[in-house]
């Protein structure tokens, strides 16, 4: 079906839609062979709090941004390749229902669908455009991904030490190895993480050891990918802070 559509007049006009809601600061996404599956909006849980994205599955890529106009307008464009996706679904725990991690070597996090059945849809599309392109290229799917941040709600002191509480004056860091809250104190140290930035980055005491001594693995374990074990904080329980999502810290 997907090479059926891939040179339709309907799967192009759709493309050019997509390109057009996001405006001149978004990316052209109209290539030979690609093809648009789905979209739809998910809660993305972000560094403050729960947002609603707009997403957009390709049969190569997946696509989201913030909503500016339903349907008509979004910004904050970004592209991630599927050949590097892995997904893992993350069971219900009060307000956050029908959730799953989105993992690639660069940036990882979890989103939630409004339903179950359309998180099932959303995975098993994702799972077969990721083996269709798998299988095409002749790659392996990809053992390595960035650490999923804990949100700053659930940390009111650091992650590491278990001592510093965080003020509006202590601030909120995130490691980028293991994801967790930490103080300043607890992460003054930088280390080269080339999946994720071609400087080196924040990360924690714990992990700059781990990482220094050449046990990545060690470090990795450190926070289980069983997101759902974590405390949630409520989808009504938030701030009306800006998404610091891209923060340096």
């Amino acid at each position: 079906m997907v090479d059926r559509l891939a040179n339709s007049e309907a799967n192009t006009r759709r493309i050019s839609i997509v390109e057009s809601c996001f405006g001149a600061a978004g990316q052209p996404l109209t290539i030979p062979g690609r093809v648009l599956i789905g979209e739809g909006v998910l809660t993305k849980l972000c560094r403050k709090k729960p947002k609603a994205r707009q997403f957009f599955l390709f049969n190569d890529i997946l696509v989201y941004g913030n909503i500016v106009i339903q349907k008509k307008k979004y910004n904050k464009q970004h592209i991630i390749p599927l050949e590097n996706v892995t997904i893992d679904s993350i069971q219900d725990e009060g307000d956050l229902r029908n959730g799953w991690l989105i993992k690639t070597p660069t940036k990882s996090f979890a989103v939630y669908a409004a339903t179950a059945t359309e998180k099932s849809e959303w995975m098993n599309h994702i799972n077969k455009c990721v083996s269709d392109l798998l299988s095409k290229s002749g790659k392996t799917p990809s053992n390595e991904h960035a650490a999923v941040w804990v949100p700053d709600s659930e940390a009111t002191v650091c992650m590491r030490c278990q001592k510093a509480k965080f003020t509006p004056v202590n601030r909120r860091h995130h490691c980028r190895k293991c994801g967790f809250v930490v103080c300043g104190p607890c992460s003054e140290k930088r280390f080269l993480l080339p999946s994720q930035s071609s400087k080196p980055v924040r990360i924690c005491d714990f992990c700059y050891d781990l990482l220094s001594t050449g046990e990545m693995t060690a470090c990795q374990s450190a926070r289980s990918d069983s997101y759902s074990q974590s405390p949630k904080s409520s989808l009504n329980d938030v701030s009306d802070d800006d998404d610091d999502e891209d923060s340096s810290d």
